[in-house]
């Protein structure tokens, strides 16, 4: 079975997306920030990244969802610099310094895809792409001149603008975003994106509209849907409840969920004293208990074999 962006390369739409992709970087608007810099002519803008695609690391990846790792694991691919800028961020190094990594061309993105999938990996799945979107479907034409028939995962933080998404409407196999923020005043304080919640709202339901839930085959490996991260923060177990309840009322109760507890100072956190907690085992149950309470059942089964191993409940 032909995966989405094999289907698009095949019909010519995916050369097409491409190149009106390539020329948006011209005055570019591809996120939500709207910097409207000339990236083809090496302006930046929020995300650090100008007319070609920076790879700060690249692998088989084993710590991601059971549905994407498999036996193989999900083939990783980091971009270098980010268009959020989370003071939080666990890749801090990457996403807040531009110069990380190594720039690479498309045709060295596809080979990168191409490696991935020699390693035996089940999707190709990268890592922050929402500022790299052209490269990424320019370098996909060339992955699919060579042989790439992977599922493609689209690991974002669910900041994201419509009009982007639709350039990869029928290209994208699995939607990953997070839903970090209900409050308006949480993502200004950590992000200075203020419009973050409403802003992924649309983008996830967008991308609901896309690809459906998510969807495995006989070997629990998933191929097609959306699968949506929620990075508990300290001190906002509220807003769990309030984008817990807009996945359930408004995307779907099939959702498949992973509730991460992954949360912990780092970069530039310190700013404010309440980002200096963690998320103890009793925050995580609360909020697992909540996503039960709203009809979510698809909920990523890593995340419930941990707590239960932090309050010493044996599974057999």
């Amino acid at each position: 079975m032909k995966t989405r962006g094999q289907r698009a390369f095949v019909s010519g739409e995916l050369a097409q997306r491409a190149q009106k992709a390539i020329e948006i970087l011209g005055t570019c608007e591809l996120c939500p920030r709207r910097c409207r810099v000339d990236r083809l002519a090496a302006e930046r803008g929020v995300c650090g990244i100008g007319g070609r695609a920076r790879v700060a690391s690249y692998a088989p990846h084993f710590g991601e969802e059971q549905p994407l790792v498999g036996q193989s694991g999900s083939g990783t691919i980091f971009f270098s610099g980010c268009h959020l800028h989370c003071c939080f961020c666990q890749n801090y190094g990457i996403s807040h310094d531009p110069e990380a990594g190594v720039e690479v061309d498309a045709r060295g993105l596809a080979a990168i895809m191409l490696e991935l999938q020699a390693m035996g990996c089940h999707n190709i799945n990268f890592v922050s792409p929402t500022h790299i979107v052209p490269q990424i479907l320019a370098a996909l034409v060339f992955g699919y001149e060579n042989g790439l028939n992977l599922p493609l995962v689209y690991n974002s933080s669910g900041y994201e603008s419509v009009s982007t998404l639709a350039l990869l409407d029928g290209v994208i196999d699995i939607y990953m975003p997070d839903f970090k923020f209900w409050r308006r005043s949480s993502a200004a304080n950590y992000c200075e994106a203020p419009d973050y919640p409403e802003t992924t709202r649309a983008a996830v339901k967008l991308m609901f509209n896309q690809v459906g839930d998510l969807a495995l085959d006989s070997t629990g490996i998933a191929y097609q849907g959306l699968l949506i991260r929620h990075l508990l923060m300290p001190e906002a177990l509220e807003e769990t409840e309030q984008i817990l309840g807009y996945i359930a009322d408004q995307i779907s109760v099939n959702t498949y969920v992973n509730i991460m507890d992954q949360y912990r100072p780092c970069g530039s956190s310190g700013s404010f004293s309440e980002l200096e907690n963690t998320i103890g085992p009793e925050h995580y149950r609360q909020a697992l208990a909540i996503a039960q309470s709203k009809g979510l059942k698809r909920l990523d089964q890593n995340s419930l074999a941990k707590l239960l191993k932090q309050l010493g409940i044996s599974l057999g």
